[in-house]
């Protein structure tokens, strides 16, 4: 539950290195671009990255075009991520697989899949880090033009399902 005037979005993919602190540094661009208070934050279905910081490849493509990834460190979702979070965004099906699995029945509704947002042609983000150089851009034109549509309804003050 919204304990103050602002949303929180935890972001999840599986090791938090690649696409979660992506989707995490472009929605705090665009929210700081647009005036819209949110608190984002994300992580990763499993724990074996944490403490890293995101991959040089995904900062060096966000970089290019004018994202952040200071202070932004990996880490594995906790039970207490599903009462602190009022959106949970899963990179693709299995990770959403992996967080239903620990998340409370109740919270269920907490969960989406990042892509639902938008109009992209496809649901999953695909994980980027065995792949070519090119699929990190990949990564954030689907990020990108997701967060921009989440963007929009959280400053809108009619509600959406699940913010």
């Amino acid at each position: 539950m919204k304990k103050d005037n602002v949303t929180k979005i935890l972001v999840v993919c599986m090791g938090n290195i690649c696409r979660s602190p992506t989707g995490e540094a472009v929605l705090k661009h665009l929210a700081q671009q647009h005036g819209v208070a949110i608190k984002v934050d994300s992580a990763g279905t499993i724990g074996f990255h944490a403490g890293n910081p995101p991959d040089k490849r995904s900062q060096q493509a966000a970089l290019k075009r004018g994202y952040n990834f200071q202070g932004i460190y990996a880490r594995q979702v906790t039970v207490q991520d599903f009462d602190d979070f009022d959106l949970i965004l899963a990179a693709d099906n299995h990770n959403m697989t992996d967080l239903k699995a620990i998340c409370p029945k109740h919270l269920h509704y907490k969960l989406a899949l990042f892509l639902q947002y938008g109009e992209q042609n496809t649901i999953e983000i695909p994980d980027p880090y065995y792949g070519a150089e090119n699929g990190f851009e990949t990564v954030l034109d689907l990020i990108e033009a997701a967060s921009v549509v989440i963007i929009k309804k959280i400053a809108q003050p009619t509600k959406i399902s699940p913010l």
